[in-house]
């Protein structure tokens, strides 16, 4: 009984599907408009007929078309729980740091310390944040992550054929990215490709690690020497893969582990930085070029550096 007080139900719904929702599959859909009811039940519901499309039955693999009229049957569902509104930080980070913007995505200078999306513990992340600050916008998803310390260039799609062709990009070979990062002492050469295989594990603390071995993943990523400061070097850093914490891990491989890097860095160097003042990991999404999934036309965008990443090469100068 006490599991029912918590339950809500809901009448016969008719909704009409529109370009927001078209492309994904029927069950996929009551999912995800159905929180709190158990798969079981949701198919359940789509063998018996319950659920009809254009007033006919349908399989759970139909795939949604513009224009269809969905019918949901009255289910019990979980009580909504409280929203916990994002920080004022990030709502007003995320405001201001808008790169581009059209009907089909939105490009924004993510900033660091948040993580793009909420769960393990986390109640709200980016996209959270940006779905409060935009109740009126039908559909936003993250195209692609960054981990929360990173900063700089993330894609959010606006339509859900935008994020079909955009996934196929990064999928393959559509997006090239360039990130800064700056590594610490001098780092002799002016480029090169780091070719090792990445391989996740965790660590007897339970923290996620990643390290290079033979049994992980083809991973490739270029460094590129921008600028040789007195104790670090400033390098742009072009990954071809997109493995876990790989820019990261590459650096730490070369012998030139990033500045501020508390899981893979060396902490003697991240503590004379700390007491210069900085206290965060220095890697940054600087660049994005991709064609637009709607009109393809070629974008390059370009996400300036924070504050006080800037203020630390001002010191290293």
């Amino acid at each position: 009984m006490k599991s029912e007080e918590n339950k809500i139900a809901v009448k016969v719904q008719f909704i009409e599907i529109t370009d927001a929702l078209e492309g994904q599959r029927i069950d996929n859909f009551l999912i995800k408009l159905l929180k709190g009811v158990p798969k079981s039940r949701i198919y359940r519901i789509i063998r018996k007929g319950e659920v009809r499309i254009n007033k006919g039955r349908c399989d759970a693999k139909r795939k949604l078309v513009l224009g269809d009229i969905v019918r949901v049957p009255p289910v019990r569902v979980a009580e909504p729980k409280e929203i916990i509104s994002a920080p004022a930080y990030l709502k007003a980070s995320l405001q201001s740091g808008v790169l581009f913007e059209d009907a089909a995505i939105l490009v924004i200078n993510k900033p660091a310390g948040f993580a793009v999306h909420g769960g393990s513990g986390i109640s709200s992340g980016v996209i959270e944040a940006l779905r409060e600050l935009r109740p009126d916008s039908h559909f936003l998803e993250l195209v692609h992550r960054l981990d929360r310390d990173t900063s700089g260039c993330l894609i959010i799609a606006k339509k859900r054929s935008a994020l079909r062709t955009l996934h196929e990009y990064f999928r393959g070979s559509g997006v090239k990215k360039s990130y800064l990062a700056l590594l610490e002492g001098h780092w002799e050469k002016k480029k090169t490709i780091v070719d090792q295989p990445l391989l996740k594990n965790v660590s007897q603390g339970g923290e996620r690690m990643v390290k290079v071995s033979s049994a992980g993943k083809p991973s490739q990523t270029r460094f590129r020497c921008i600028t040789t400061y007195q104790d670090s070097t400033l390098v742009e850093a072009s990954p071809f893969t997109g493995r876990t914490h790989q820019i990261r891990v590459h650096a730490l491989w070369l012998g030139h582990a990033i500045i501020g890097d508390d899981r893979y860095g060396n902490k003697e160097t991240n503590k004379m930085f700390r007491r210069r003042g900085y206290k965060r990991l220095f890697l940054h999404a600087h660049t994005l070029q991709f064609a637009h999934p709607v009109t393809g036309e070629s974008l390059k965008l370009i996400a300036p550096l924070a504050d006080d990443l800037q203020a630390l090469l001002d010191k290293e100068k």
